[in-house]
Parts: structure tokens; sequence; C-alpha cells
């Protein structure tokens, strides 16, 4: 059997993708999952394309060892045939069906091993692991935190005229929400936003005398860092809840730094989401502490103000 050489299969199978008279691609345009991709189509490939689909399942990991050559020989088909497999799947070749399936399996490969769903004893129930997880994340928040830090974080909170908090993503955006809540109570100025284009323009609007206060996990989501740079050429405070040696982390006027390992557990809760809180519920603690007759009278408000609503005069959480 003669093939034609790579880069010339390659080549005319890009030049048919961009041809206006090319047929939709079965996967769905520049498609981002190959592997549900390849699962969804299994058993509708044509005859040949099958035999390809087929060997990839089986050799995921070593398909990006190969050339297109060896992918033919190993499923004794075509050139042509692997690059009409790799346009059915939404790919325009097989270079960016090599990429997508690497990337794809890099993201997947916590999902897909053994040690996803781990072997637990009978005793260990739901309550049980979540607890563990607390523990432990908490643990090692108390061997790294030094209260110098939160020191630093609580002067300049306690001299600032408003906070608006932001985190982009569930985890993030729920601890910045709760922190909001968390400090106007304390009678200061706090707000929430987790929108990245409205988080550009909110830092935007502070200046000195402002505090912005972000949180994330990863530290190098570009809304949250592009946020703290434009609020420091404004001159506002720029607070951080972040891993170390992130962009976030060298962006913030006032880092908190956390390195908190996550669960490779995949059904287990986000560590990090435990120790943000618990960091956002020290602060607001030392805020209130350090400005008490402040905080006492705005506390106090706030309950009256709610037995005058539903009539409860017990003990209960404020607001709830």
């Amino acid at each position: 059997m003669t093939y034609e050489p790579d880069s010339t299969i390659e080549t005319q199978t890009q030049d048919a993708t961009n041809s206006p008279m090319q047929p939709p691609q079965k996967g769905g345009p520049g498609v981002f999952d190959v592997i549900s991709a390849l699962n969804n189509l299994d058993g509708k490939f044509a005859a040949q394309e099958q035999r390809v689909a087929t060997y990839v399942k089986n050799h995921l990991d070593a398909i990006s060892g190969m050339t297109i050559g060896d992918l033919a020989d190993h499923c004794e088909v075509s050139k042509p045939t692997v690059i009409r497999f790799c346009r059915s799947l939404g790919c325009s070749g097989f270079k960016d069906f090599k990429l997508r399936l690497v990337q794809n399996l890099a993201v997947s490969a916590q999902y897909m091993s053994a040690s996803a769903i781990p072997n637990l004893p009978d005793t260990d129930t739901a309550i049980d692991q979540v607890i563990g997880a607390l523990y432990a994340s908490v643990g090692t928040l108390r061997k790294q935190m030094q209260t110098s830090t939160l020191d630093v974080a609580k002067d300049a909170i306690l001299e600032t005229k408003q906070i608006l908090f932001a985190g982009i993503g569930g985890g993030s955006s729920m601890i910045t929400q709760e922190a909001a809540n968390r400090f106007f109570r304390l009678g200061i100025p706090s707000f929430h936003v987790s929108d990245s284009y409205l988080l550009q323009m909110r830092a935007a609007t502070l200046g000195p005398g402002d505090t912005l206060f972000l949180v994330s996990a990863s530290g190098e989501a570009d809304a949250i860092v592009g946020a703290a740079e434009i609020a420091n050429g404004y001159g506002a405070t720029t607070i951080c809840i972040t891993k170390p040696d992130t962009r976030l982390a060298t962006a913030a006027k006032i880092p908190i730094l956390i390195d908190v390992p996550e669960d490779r557990a995949i059904f287990k809760p986000t560590a990090s989401r435990y120790v943000h809180l618990v960091v956002i519920d020290a602060l607001a603690t030392s805020v209130a502490q350090e400005a008490a007759e402040t905080t006492k009278e705005n506390l106090r408000r706030i309950r009256a103000s709610l037995t005058a609503y539903h009539g409860r005069t017990g003990p209960q959480p404020l607001g709830d």
C-alpha cells in the first residue's frame, strides 16, 4: 500500500476543512472533549474508521507517541482513513487530534484512574469522609498561617472605606459572597462580584481608601489577576487569598498565602473551600474585636431590625 507523506495529507485535509463545500464535521467544530466524541460515535463510524476508533479507544495513552503512519499501520488502514476518522471527531487533522487527545487525557486522568474512587472502610460514612477532609485541611492551614499576615490585612480593612470581594468560579465566588455578607454587618460597606467583565469595570472605579479582596484557589485566573493590577494602578489596597508562587500572589499588595493539596478522591469536597472560609471568618472576627464598639452597635441594630420583622427574640445567627 502506498501512503502519501504526513505533511501532504495534513495540508490536503486543512484545505478541505476550509472549503465552503465541506460537510459539517460529525464531532462538532472545535470539539474540546475527543474522548466523549469517540465514545458517542463508537459503532457509528464507517467500517475502516471504526477500526481506527477501536484501536484508539484501547490504546489512548499510546497515541501521543505515534505518527499518522504508525496509527495507520496498527489499524491496517490508509493514512487518508485516519484523517477521515480525525475529522469525524471534529478535529482538523491528525496533529490536531493528537493535541486535543493529550490535553483531554491530562485533564481526565484524575477521573479515569483507580485512585479517583478509593476503597474505604465500611464504617467510613459520607459524613466521616467530609469531616475528615475538613480536619485535614484546617490542620494544614493552622501549620502554615502566621497571625502577622492576618494582622496586616486586618489593619488595612479597619482603614478602608469599602471592600469589593471578588472570586471567579464556584468555590471562590461562594467564599467571596459570604465574605461580603460577613463584613457589611460590621459596618463596612461590602460588595461581591463574580462576573469577570463586571470585575474589571468595578476594579477601575476603586481608588485610595478602597479595598479589593480577591480569592482564587489557583492564583492564575486572568480576570482576577487583571483586576488586582487595575485596582493597584488606581491606588486601591489589594488583598488576596491564594496559593504561593502564583501571579495573583505577586500582584496583590497583601497576599495571604495558603497551599492546601486537593484530595485525589474526586467525590470529596474541595479542600481549599474550607480553609478560605476559615481565613475570612478569622479576619472578620479580628476586625470586629478591634473595632468592638462600632461593630457591636451595628450587630445590635441588625438584630433589633430582624426581631421587629419576625418577632423572634432567642439566640440565632444574624440574618438567617
